[in-house]
């Protein structure tokens, strides 16, 4: 899809158009409209997102297009590396791990890009608006439809605001429209973009342009506005001022072709196309479950303090806020509420990936800010590759094409930072990245800046999704050709250490600094537990993949089945724990919220319980000791962690754990928890914590996504071979499902 839609429609004449539910997900800051930004309604369409505020006498749409990122395609290459890199491998050799670190910082490169905001609309309604009946409003996320819904009464009249954004190139109200304001950004540096905003009333309805700033809306009984928006972005390869793509004429074009259709058949395409994915799966966990496909949305109502200091009670009509029921899971564990976030994270994920667009980033698409947390930027020492966790196991295969399209790009610049940065062959990514596929060393310490292994991680992707859809031509023309330059990358990337094993020098563990035997803190090191993981996934999918495609007599895969025998295994510490490290250094931050060095039991498949009980044993001592605490997304990966281990009990634990609600005033550092519009905190938002979810459920976009991902892993596991199912079910929680 070139263009994307998202639209607005006000129409108190048509209030039964729609069956409202009574799932509800309320503002805990104060009644009313959302007051902070993590309490507004997410929509979108894979690329263009919006935040839905539920304004009253006024109201706030902040917008996001997926290619609106600052920078241009950059060089990532440093001709000086090599002679950095030679430094820090003696360094290393010689035990000083200190220095080593210090050293490493000549590796790093610039830092990525940002992504940005496209702009917002604002709306303001008449005086009387002000005085609504007390009570009767309400804001909901409709998860049926993806439909955001806002409604207030104002005397006997009742007013209804409705958001959705739509996939499909089609969408339009027939009527009277004016010529749309065209916004363009004439930076010839940047990426250009246009955003056309179309407004259409009923008839007898007046519309007044004022100083070409505002448009007001007189005698209507409603109105409908359609949102298109394009920009310049013309691949990951091609200079902004080179680019062939005039983002004003494609999105006029794309608005004048939909002018045929009316709202009913717009907004019949966008059912069509949303339910199509989200209706492939349903999840009820008990008999009387709140959450089914039929009757489950989230809403946000207007409530009324019991006391001072309370936050919550029952509405009106007796519905229970969605932000009480995440206060109240800690005494009811109401199953429902579980079914809930898992299909809030499927939601997520079809809203911010969809073939076509750009990948799921740090927040999915939705930010608010011109200098947001992190840039955005995907990261992948575990969040790009969480965001995605839940698309096979959740039935959501179509959403990761955005993934596989961008691990392409990658390719190509990374066998230009593995040529010129470590003169190997193949192609390298390092720990973040951005819409340019930056694929150099980030700047900054080592202790996150220096990992290769990034490109790596995303290739275990490619045949997960063979093993899900078994789709040949797909192993054939897209996936065994990456996984090829990743593999010889590694070949060269490992050396021959003093006992005989293939070595990676230098090796970090991802954000997890060590004390050496000296006594200094240092992070620089070699063969880390979650290289020699990632590595020996590798291998062994690509020596699968070439058997499936009749490959394996292929001289790469000679070199690899050698190389697999000379990894080094799995280290168990003195304690009985997983070592981080090829050496057992000190840890100084035991509850550090990385879980690295247990890669190989999940996501990865080289440490089971059938064929390896000695390290899951160990694993398990591992998870106990590294606690419970840590951001969303930490918090999901130790949930299929655990349903990995066949452990409902703690699997549980961690779902209990993460439920709980974040205050968005409060600074915490790596807290975790939920807003109130339930996205999941770091804090601040990070997307891929829901997308977890959703995994550990059947298996395992941050948070949300992973939650998904990682509730299907309490559920269901599979290998090439094997089916499990309920491996890891609570079943004094979960009883009647």
């Amino acid at each position: 899809m070139e263009d994307g839609e998202w639209v607005l429609v006000r129409k108190p004449a048509e209030k039964d158009f729609w069956n409202p539910t009574s799932m509800d997900l309320a503002d805990t800051s104060k009644p009313g409209p959302a007051k902070h930004w993590t309490d507004a309604i997410p929509i979108g369409n894979g690329r263009l997102g919006a935040m839905v505020w539920g304004g009253i006498a006024s109201e706030t749409l902040q917008l996001n297009e997926d290619t609106l990122w600052t920078g241009v395609p950059g060089d990532y290459t440093n001709p000086e590396a090599p002679a950095a890199l030679a430094e820090v491998r003696k360094l290393v050799d010689n035990g000083d791990y200190a220095e080593a670190t210090k050293a490493a910082v000549k590796l790093s490169d610039h830092p990525s890009d940002v992504y940005q905001l496209l702009g917002d609309i604002k709306l303001e309604f008449d005086e009387s608006h002000v005085k609504y009946t007390e009570g009767t409003y309400s804001r909901e996320l409709d998860l049926e439809t993806a439909t955001a819904r806002v409604k207030y009464s104002v005397g006997d009249v009742e007013f209804t605001r409705e958001h959705f954004a739509s996939n499909p190139g089609q969408g339009s109200c027939p009527g009277k429209r004016i010529q749309p304001k065209v916004g363009l950004n004439e930076n010839p540096k940047g990426i250009q973009f246009t955003a056309v905003l179309d407004l259409q009333v009923s008839q007898g309805g007046v519309i007044h342009n004022i100083d070409d700033k505002k448009l007001k809306v007189e005698g209507s009984d409603w109105a409908v506005l359609l949102l298109v928006a394009s920009s310049s972005f013309d691949g990951p390869f091609t200079m902004p001022s080179d680019s062939k793509k005039d983002p004003t004429s494609e999105t006029l074009n794309a608005l004048k072709s939909i002018k045929s259709l009316s709202y009913s058949d717009l907004y019949a395409h966008h059912l069509d196309d949303y339910q199509n994915l989200f209706h492939r799966v349903s999840l009820q966990l008990s008999k009387s479950s709140k959450s089914n496909l039929g009757d489950g949305s989230l809403e946000m109502k207007e409530v009324k303090s019991s006391t001072k200091n309370s936050h919550f009670s029952k509405s009106n009509d007796g519905a229970v806020s969605t932000a009480e029921r995440v206060k109240s899971f800690q005494t009811d564990e109401d199953p429902s509420f579980v079914e809930l976030l898992f299909q809030y994270g499927r939601y997520l994920l079809i809203s911010s990936s969809r073939p076509g667009t750009q990948l799921s980033n740090l927040q999915g698409i939705w930010n608010k800010d011109i200098e947001p947390a992190w840039d955005c930027a995907p990261h992948l020492n575990i969040n790009l590759q969480m965001n995605y966790w839940p698309s096979l196991p959740c039935n959501l295969k179509e959403c990761q094409e955005p993934l596989f399209d961008f691990i392409s790009s990658l390719a190509i610049n990374g066998s230009k930072t593995a040529k010129v940065n470590y003169e190997t062959s193949g192609w390298v990514a390092h720990q973040v990245t951005d819409i340019w596929a930056k694929t150099s060393p980030d700047r900054g310490e080592a202790v996150w800046a220096l990992w290769p292994m990034g490109g790596a991680w995303l290739c275990t992707h490619l045949w997960e999704h063979f093993t899900y859809t078994m789709d040949k031509d797909f192993l054939k023309n897209k996936a065994y050709p990456l996984l090829e330059g990743c593999t010889s990358f590694l070949l060269h990337w490992l050396i021959e250490g003093p006992g005989g094993y293939l070595e990676t020098n230098p090796s970090t563990s991802p954000e997890h600094m060590f004390v050496a035997p000296d006594g200094k803190p240092a992070s620089v090191s070699y063969s880390s537990t979650m290289d020699i993981a990632i590595i020996r996934e590798v291998f062994s999918e690509i020596v699968s993949a070439a058997e499936v495609l009749g490959r394996k007599d292929d001289a790469l895969i000679g070199k690899v089945r050698e190389a697999q025998a000379k990894l080094p295994p799995t280290k168990i510490a003195r304690d009985g724990s997983i070592m981080e490290w090829a050496v057992d250094f000190q840890d100084p931050e035991v509850h550090h919220r990385h879980v690295s060095h247990l890669f190989g039991l999940f996501p990865g498949h080289m440490i089971t319980v059938e064929k390896t009980p000695d390290l899951c044993k160990a694993v398990d001592f591992t998870l106990f000791k590294r606690g419970e605490e840590g951001p969303g997304w930490s918090t999901t990966w130790k949930t299929a962690l655990w349903a990995r281990l066949h452990n409902s009990e703690h699997a549980y634990r961690m779902v209990k754990h993460l439920i709980s609600l974040v205050d968005p005033t409060h600074e915490a550092d790596f807290e975790g928890g939920l807003y109130s519009n339930l996205f999941t905190a770091h804090p601040p938002f990070q997307i891929d914590a829901n997308f977890g979810v959703s995994t550990g459920v059947a298996s395992n976009m941050q948070l949300y996504t992973s939650f998904s991902a990682a509730v299907a892993e309490m559920l269901v596991q599979s290998t090439m071979k094997d089916l499990y199912l309920l491996p890891a079910l609570p079943r004094d929680k979960w009883a009647n499902g």
